[in-house]
């Protein structure tokens, strides 16, 4: 006679971090994706580059020392809050989650407020040329990966202040946090391609 057998997994934890959770791979299979997307914005780029004899084609690139610059100062002082929020949830500390994601989330309101000064001070429309056209598309894209790891941050932030807190939330305050450093690496090769790129053609 077969017995009935159960096994008793109450002593497991809640939540995993890192690679053995099921988000960290979903989260690594979308940065891949999106990814491909910045690779395949950049090589449309340098596609335009090489047919224009001149580049830009009107001879004006966006300034260089203003505000990519700034964002890009801002962006990568963001990593360290990031990072200690990431630890936070490692730890399950919830009151250094709640300070270290709030200060997150400002760092992102800083980022946009100047990214609608660098929008304002491209020096070309989007429907001016191809330059104009990639440019604001190459923006875009990151703006929009952006905006929306605010919200997302933002949502997270209030659940973790009003509840109810379960330790699943911490492994999304991780994964969130790997996202924005994918948000931020993604950022540096773009604002070499809209900086640098027409100086140095």
């Amino acid at each position: 006679m077969n017995e009935s057998r159960t096994l008793d997994v109450s002593g497991l934890p809640p939540g995993a971090f890192g690679s053995r959770t099921v988000t960290f791979w979903g989260t690594l299979g979308m940065v891949l994706i999106e990814s491909t997307v910045f690779a395949l914005a950049i090589t449309s780029y340098f596609y335009y580059l090489a047919r224009f004899p001149s580049w830009p084609p009107d001879g004006i690139a966006p300034p260089l020392l203003r505000w990519g610059t700034v964002n890009t100062v801002i962006l990568l002082g963001s990593l360290i809050p990031n990072e200690l929020a990431r630890r936070a949830a490692e730890r399950v500390d919830l009151q250094g989650v709640r300070i270290w994601m709030v200060v997150c989330l400002a760092f992102a309101v800083g980022f946009n407020w100047v990214r609608v000064y660098e929008f304002r001070h491209l020096n070309v429309w989007w429907d001016h040329d191809a330059y104009g056209s990639i440019v604001w598309i190459l923006l875009g894209l990151h703006t929009t990966h952006i905006v929306t790891d605010f919200l997302d941050s933002a949502v997270l932030t209030t659940l973790m202040f009003i509840g109810p807190v379960e330790e699943h939330r911490f492994v999304d305050v991780e994964e969130n946090s790997v996202y924005w450093y994918f948000v931020v690496l993604a950022w540096l090769p773009i604002y070499g391609v809209i900086y640098w790129a027409p100086r140095l053609t």
